[in-house]
């Protein structure tokens, strides 16, 4: 059953939306429904971690109280001075 809703978005958003709609030939409404389904849907699996992956966890000890945002934070304060 489809019920309608309002939204209050940017108005280049919602320009750029409709285009993208219109050239994908499908309506804003599904193409908004689409990416809400997208976005809930629960039952999709977590991406399989490849082996590569695994072999490389745990290489680096880090401490306990290590801030890896505050680390980010400050690598992207030197590399941008």
């Amino acid at each position: 059953m489809d019920k309608k809703l309002t939204l209050s978005l940017n108005q280049d958003i919602i320009e750029n939306a409709k285009i993208y709609a219109k050239s994908n030939n499908i309506s804003l409404s599904k193409l908004v429904e689409s990416y809400l389904a997208t976005l809930t849907d629960r039952t999709k699996e977590k991406p399989e971690i490849t082996h590569l992956v695994k072999s490389l966890s745990g290489v680096i000890d880090l401490p306990s109280d290590f801030d890896e945002k505050e680390a980010y934070s400050e690598y992207l304060i030197e590399k941008y001075k």
